[in-house]
């Protein structure tokens, strides 16, 4: 019996050890999370301002409430209008820090930022909330219909509501060869799906691991860009050959069929595939570059 208890013991206290020791196994994704210094903060370099909003007023998407950022750069004077940046899912790519880098730098020109997260409906009285994984309750979330629905919608909401607001504090250009739109994933479909929309208000777009998939209808745009007059849109697209693959396609050869279409079209279009998976790794590692390239002649 005390042989057996011993035993018992030396296995209890040994597997978790056992379970600490054993070594990750790499990701292909891993070689993209060492980023380049203009993703830092670098000493001397002027820092904008970020401050948080709230929406709640919406005519387009009634019923959703939603937080969002605006990025302010030292640089801005409050009388020249200042290009347009915005991105769903809020603050990705370390955007206010680039941006403070580069426009330093003068390799972009003076960007406000607009960072908007996805809208989420409150609870009527008496409903249930679903559960996060850590318990909490997660209001329900507007997020695949505002980014993944093919149509104006979002670029609507953009245009009569949240460029509005902001331009009652700041002057915001309204040149659309001066407005980029950016995002990740259903993000990423949702920037193209506005500059397709409306190229009158938007023309430059960055999209990184893009839901091209057949989530609501995104699959198509392949052939609508083939069969419809170019447009003048520029566009970075980034995407891993271990992205997604799942009911709703293959994000990998959604991308590289996007990316062919676009490429026969004659857009002014660049396509990174990497070997990364659906994360923002790669992107935010190519989020400088991108800015550069997205901007490359801004001064003319």
């Amino acid at each position: 019996m005390k042989i057996l208890l011993t035993s018992l013991l030396c296995l209890t206290f040994s597997a978790p050890l056992f379970a600490a020791e054993k070594k990750k196994e790499p990701s292909p994704d891993d070689q993209y999370k060492k980023l380049t210094p203009d993703s830092e903060e670098q000493p001397g370099v002027p820092k904008g301002v970020v401050t948080e909003y709230e929406w709640n007023d919406s005519k387009v998407f009634p019923g959703t409430v939603r937080k969002y950022s605006v990025y302010v750069p030292k640089q801005y004077d409050g009388k020249t209008p200042a290009c347009v940046f915005v991105c769903q899912d809020g603050m990705l790519y370390r955007a206010a820090t680039v941006f403070d880098n580069l426009i330093h730098k003068k390799e972009m020109p003076v960007t406000i930022g607009i960072f908007i997260r996805p809208g989420t409906k409150p609870l009527k009285p008496g409903e249930v909330a679903p559960k996060r994984p850590d318990g909490r309750p997660a209001p329900a979330s507007n997020r695949s219909f505002e980014y993944d629905s093919l149509g104006d919608l979002y670029s609507r909401f953009l245009l009569e509501e949240i460029l509005p607001e902001v331009g009652k504090q700041y002057k915001l250009t309204k040149d659309p060869a001066e407005r980029c739109i950016a995002g990740s994933s259903s993000g990423g479909i949702c920037a193209w799906t506005v500059c397709w929309e409306r190229p009158n208000e938007f023309r430059k777009c960055f999209t990184t691991v893009g839901s091209f998939t057949n989530i609501r209808g995104g699959n198509k745009y392949p052939e609508l860009v083939r069969s419809n007059p170019r447009k003048p849109i520029r566009i970075f697209q980034q995407d891993g050959s271990n992205d997604i693959v799942n009911q709703f396609g293959s994000w990998p050869e959604a991308n590289k069929a996007m990316a062919a279409a676009l490429k026969e079209k004659g857009y002014d279009h660049k396509f990174v595939f990497g070997e990364g998976v659906h994360s923002g790794n790669h992107g935010t590692q190519l989020f400088p570059e991108a800015m550069r390239w997205i901007w490359r002649d801004w001064k003319q």
